[in-house]
């Protein structure tokens, strides 16, 4: 049996009215611009899984073989979590009807809009949850169409022995430059491979330092420069690449987030609880130790707790 991740250490904690309630527990590394460690906490080295972290990986290995999509912002939405809003939704309608497919070809569950605001037109509107909706159908859509192209059966698509997902696997691997050290089902119900954080860190740089016009460089390319396809109007991935010149994000669920910028660095870190209201200020005073700086990482480096409405403290990095 391989190594199993043995669990982080304190990253964020929880101050309301200035005592201290809680702490974030997690694992974070930080790399330079040659992929050097310059800094970790936790375990870095254990395999975990990424969740959608993984999927500018997956979005290679379907460019690879054989998906071939015009629009980058088609390649953006193959790599995507996207937060359901009408945009992401008529573009996920436009790849399927284009391919001949409809949203029944989907093996990702039917959800509502994982938005606040897209949930909530929706409900208004009388909806439920569909497929497409759901913040992986832009993934799927392009394993389908991936599978029409390589001339691979639609049927099990999703298995991990599948053809499709042998080729993806192959990708994460390469990227991460490890052997996955398992392979569990995703809240999609697609495979997830299990990495390191410094693997998946590593990868993140690979992507944004490949070759321009390379499989890689495109996706990365396109993820960046549709931001707002990748997660949504207000996603924390989105607002990122919106602010900070050159980087490349993308969340994961259970905690994870993993970034990068050419010439600077990469980060990959794990919140030990799942909470995403800790991630986003451990990212932040990980990206301050490569140098970075912008508005939008001092939005983010504590995330307010409130109060009878009124601000009364927050969730601030400990590193």
């Amino acid at each position: 049996m391989g190594k199993t991740y043995e669990g982080g250490v304190p990253l964020a904690e929880v101050v309301r009215s200035g005592f201290v309630e809680g702490v974030h527990r997690g694992s974070v590394v930080v790399l330079d611009a040659d992929g050097a460690t310059v800094s970790g906490a936790g375990d870095v080295t254990s395999p975990v899984f990424p969740r959608s972290s993984n999927k500018p990986m997956q979005a290679v290995g379907m460019l690879r073989a054989g998906l071939s999509l015009t629009d980058p912002a088609d390649v953006a939405l193959v790599s995507a979590s996207h937060a359901g809003e009408d945009f992401h939704l008529a573009r996920v309608g436009a790849l399927l009807a284009g391919a001949g497919l409809d949203e029944s070809a989907l093996h990702c569950p039917p959800e509502l809009p994982v938005g606040e605001e897209a949930r909530a037109a929706v409900l208004r509107a009388g909806g439920g949850p569909t497929r497409t909706q759901m913040n992986c159908s832009g993934k799927h859509s392009g394993m389908l169409l991936t599978c029409l192209a390589a001339g691979w059966p639609l049927d099990g698509y999703w298995r991990p022995e599948h053809p499709l997902q042998q080729r993806l696997r192959d990708a994460v691997e390469e990227f991460t430059g490890e052997r996955a050290a398992a392979v569990g089902v995703d809240g999609c119900g697609a495979p997830v491979l299990a990495v390191s954080l410094t693997g998946l860190a590593g990868a993140y740089l690979r992507l944004v330092s490949a070759e321009p016009g390379s499989v890689p460089r495109t996706v990365a390319d396109a993820m960046r420069a549709h931001p707002e396809i990748v997660g949504g109007t207000q996603a924390d991935d989105t607002r990122l690449m919106r602010g900070v010149p050159g980087l490349l994000a993308k969340v994961g669920a259970e905690g994870v987030i993993a970034a990068a910028v050419p010439g600077v660095g990469a980060v990959a870190l794990k919140i030990d609880d799942g909470a995403g209201r800790a991630r986003m200020p451990v990212l932040v005073s990980a990206l301050r130790r490569l140098g970075l700086d912008a508005p939008v990482l001092s939005e983010y480096a504590e995330v307010p707790l409130f109060g009878g409405g009124l601000p009364v403290g927050g969730v601030r990095p400990l590193r």
